[in-house]
């Protein structure tokens, strides 16, 4: 059973073109919007940049996860050979630690990876099931041929109707209200 005045999600604008969404999300940036977020069926270069989007964590995530890997792996090397089985063997030292540059360089690379991988399942916050956004039909296309710009409702300088005129003056070919 529907309710009878759902909440709105927010709208919901879609473009033809790269160069179009890319203006728009210039615009759209400068005129002060928080909540908003821009879909395309492909990667469009600088569209991070035209929405004022910070640089990622997920390198920082990456390095601490190799280092820790590589000196993980560095340290139980040390202390299985030094500490827990002493061994002598060819009068090599104890702790030669060129014989454990693979492992070391290898768990660095596995626990870098590790990072990359849930660090940007985390960023993403992925797995989302649902959004509001598959209700509409247009929005399918945008794994096509159609860029999107949805404006959400929650967005301070959002209203309805003003909000609707302007995403139409920035060159939106559609525009319409999505429910949640």
């Amino acid at each position: 059973m529907a309710a009878k005045n759902p909440k709105p999600h927010g709208l919901l604008a879609q473009f033809d073109t790269a160069s179009a969404i890319y203006s728009a999300c210039e615009k759209i940036r400068d005129d002060g919007f928080k909540y908003w977020d821009a879909f395309t069926p492909f990667p469009v270069h600088g569209l991070d940049k035209a929405m004022g989007l910070k640089r990622s964590m997920l390198p920082w995530i990456v390095l601490v996860m190799g280092l820790t890997g590589a000196s993980g792996g560095m340290l139980l090397q040390w202390w299985v050979s030094v500490k827990a089985y002493p061994l002598v063997i060819s009068g090599k030292p104890l702790f030669s630690w060129q014989a454990y540059v693979p492992i070391t360089f290898e768990l660095g690379v596995l626990f870098g990876a590790l990072g990359a991988v849930f660090g940007m399942f985390h960023l993403c916050r992925i797995p989302q099931h649902y959004s509001p956004l598959f209700k509409s039909e247009r929005f399918e296309s945008v794994t096509d041929d159609k860029f999107f710009i949805a404006i959400e409702a929650e967005d301070p300088k959002f209203h309805p109707e003003e909000t609707a005129q302007y995403l139409e003056s920035l060159g939106a070919t559609h525009v319409e209200m999505v429910e949640q």
